[in-house]
C-alpha cells in the first residue's frame, strides 16, 4: 500500500559515529538528541541548522545506553567498560564516573522525578543510585543470567527488568523485593518498558516477538509476530496507544495497540536496527542501527504536551495515594493475526529533499575530577539557566550555572589561603579525605564479594544440574 501524505516521514538523518548506534534519546525540550555507539563515544546533536555536534570522549568500550535526566541538565551513559557516567550536556562535557558493577553495564534509566538512576549489568544485578547525593543505594539480585535492561515505572514505585535467564521481573522499590515474574518466552527479552500509565509492560523478544503484559492481572494481552529477526527495542507513544519496534531484520514497525494490529512498516536502515524512541511529546521518533546512521522521523500522531503527560503520571507519588495498579480496568486481549494489510514506507524510493546532517563535530575529552577534597555550596538555579549543576557532586557542577563556588581541587591546595580563611577547617577536610578513601576500599571489597558470589551461584547451579541428571539416570535404570 502506498504511503499517504499524513503517514510518518523520514525528516533527516545524522552522520558522525564510526560504528553501530546502540541507544538514542531526545532531550526533554525536544531540541537535542543524544546517541551512544560501538565506537565508544556519546554524541549530542542539535536540531538547529548548521549547529555543531559534540562528541564526548571518556568511555573505554562500547556505549550501550544513554538517557537524559527529566530536567535535561544531565545525561547518563552505560558502557561495556563496567562504568556509568553522568555528563553535563554542554560544550565542556564535565562528567562523573560511577563504579560498582563488576561486568558490562547494559542500560541506564532515570526515575520520572529525576531522583534515582537504575542500571542493569551482565553481573546479573540491577543497581539503584541516588542522583541528589550521587551515591549508590542498593542492588537487586534474583536474575540468574545477564540483565539486559531495567526501567522505572512512571510513578517510580516499580522497576521492570529483563534478563537472558528468559524472565522478566517486577521489583518493588520500597521493600526491594521481586513482586512478579514473567517467563513465557522461547528466547529472552532484549528490552522491556512500562506503558505511560504504568499498568502494562512491553517486551522486545530475541524470538522475534513483541508482547504486552498487564501487570495488574499477570495476563498476556497482546502477542505480535511481525518481525523476521530478533526485536531489539520498543518505545511507547506518550498516548500509550501506539508502540514502535526496532529489529535485526532492518525494519521499524508501528503497532496500534487499541486495535491490536500492525499499521506501519518503515524501511530506512541498512542492516539491523538496535534502538528507537519517541520524543517526549510523540511528534517525532528516532532510530539507530548497524549502519551508524541516526534517522529522525516525523509521526502523524497527535502531539502531546510532555509536561502534562509527566504530571499525569506523577500525580500518584504522595504516600497516601491508592495502589496505582488499580487505576484502569484491563482491556480484553488483542491477539495478532497472521496477514494484515499495512502501510510500507521506504524513504529510499521517494524523491524527497532530505535534510542531511553531517555537522562539524567537536571532540570533548572528559577529565574526571576527584571529589574527596572538593566542597560546594548549594544554590538554587536562576529561572533563565538552561543547565544547572544542582547536585552535591562538584565534578558535575557547571561554573556557568553556580554563582557560588567550588573550592579548588587537590592540585591547587598549595595556593589556597591559610586555615583561618578557609570555609572548612583543614582538619575536617583531612577527615573527609580519609572517609572517602575508606569508602573506596569498601566499594572495592563489595565488588570482589559480588564476583565471588556470582561464581558460587554458577557452581551451585552446575551441581544442581549434575544432581538432576544423576537422579534421572538412576530413575531410568530402575
Amino acid at each position: 500500500m502506498a504511503s499517504a501524505p499524513e503517514d510518518p516521514v523520514l525528516q533527516r538523518y545524522f552522520k558522525g559515529h564510526k560504528a553501530a548506534i546502540t541507544s538514542v534519546d531526545f532531550s526533554p525540550d525536544g531540541k537535542q538528541l543524544a546517541t551512544g555507539s560501538w565506537d565508544t563515544f556519546l554524541m549530542l546533536w542539535s536540531f538547529k541548522p548548521q549547529a555543531r555536534a559534540f562528541r564526548y570522549v571518556g568511555h573505554k568500550d562500547v556505549v550501550t545506553s544513554v538517557q537524559f535526566s527529566p530536567l535535561g541538565n544531565l545525561l547518563a551513559s552505560a558502557s561495556r567498560d563496567r562504568t556509568v557516567r553522568l555528563w553535563i550536556p554542554d560544550k565542556r562535557g564535565k562528567s562523573s564516573e560511577f563504579k560498582a558493577h563488576t561486568a558490562p553495564v547494559r542500560s541506564v534509566d532515570f526515575s520520572a522525578d529525576g531522583q534515582f538512576l537504575a542500571t542493569a549489568s551482565e553481573d546479573k544485578s540491577i543497581k539503584v543510585w541516588n542522583m541528589y547525593r550521587q551515591r549508590f543505594l542498593y542492588s537487586l539480585y534474583r536474575h540468574t543470567h545477564w540483565v539486559r535492561c531495567a526501567k522505572f515505572s512512571p510513578d517510580g514505585r516499580l522497576i521492570v527488568s529483563c534478563s537472558e535467564d528468559k524472565t522478566i521481573k517486577i521489583w518493588d522499590t520500597t521493600n526491594k523485593q521481586c513482586v512478579n515474574n514473567f517467563s513465557d518466552f522461547v528466547g529472552f527479552a532484549n528490552f522491556v518498558d512500562f506503558n505511560p500509565n504504568g499498568t502494562c509492560i512491553a517486551s522486545a523478544g530475541s524470538d522475534h516477538t513483541v508482547k504486552i503484559w498487564d501487570i495488574r492481572v499477570n495476563k498476556l494481552l497482546q502477542h505480535y509476530q511481525v518481525h523476521s529477526g530478533g526485536v531489539n527495542c520498543v518505545s511507547f507513544h506518550p498516548s500509550g496507544n501506539y508502540l514502535i519496534t526496532a529489529s535485526s531484520d532492518g525494519m521499524l514497525k508501528i503497532l496500534d495497540l487499541l486495535e491490536g494490529r500492525l499499521i506501519y512498516t518503515l524501511q530506512g536502515h541498512t542492516g539491523p536496527v538496535f534502538t528507537v524512541t519517541f520524543s517526549k511529546g510523540g511528534e517525532l521518533f528516532t532510530s539507530g542501527g548497524a549502519d551508524a546512521q541516526v534517522l529522525l522521523w516525523r509521526t502523524n500522531f497527535d502531539e502531546l504536551n510532555c509536561k502534562d503527560v509527566i504530571k499525569r503520571n506523577l500525580k500518584r507519588l504522595h504516600f497516601d495515594s491508592p495502589p496505582h495498579l488499580l487505576d484502569i480496568y484491563p482491556r480484553t486481549p488483542h491477539p495478532q493475526e497472521g496477514k494484515i494489510e499495512t502501510v510500507e514506507i521506504n524513504p529510499k524510493l521517494d524523491v524527497v529533499d532530505l535534510q542531511t546532517s553531517t555537522p562539524p563535530v567537536v571532540d570533548i575529552l572528559s577529565f574526571d575530577s576527584t571529589t574527596t577534597t572538593e566542597t560546594t555550596v548549594r544554590t538554587l538555579p536562576d529561572k533563565g539557566e538552561e543547565i544547572c549543576g544542582y547536585f552535591l557532586n562538584p565534578s558535575l557542577t557547571s561554573s556557568e550555572c553556580s554563582p557560588t563556588t567550588l573550592k579548588k581541587k587537590t592540585e591547587e591546595m598549595s595556593d589556597l589561603p591559610s586555615e583561618s580563611q578557609r570555609s572548612i577547617p583543614l582538619a575536617v577536610t583531612d577527615a573527609l579525605e580519609h572517609i572517602m578513601e575508606q569508602l573506596n576500599v569498601l566499594t572495592q571489597t563489595v565488588s570482589i564479594l559480588e564476583q565471588r558470589l556470582t561464581l558460587t551461584e554458577d557452581k551451585l547451579k552446575d551441581c544442581l544440574e549434575n544432581q538432576q541428571r544423576l537422579f534421572n539416570a538412576i530413575q531410568q535404570k530402575s
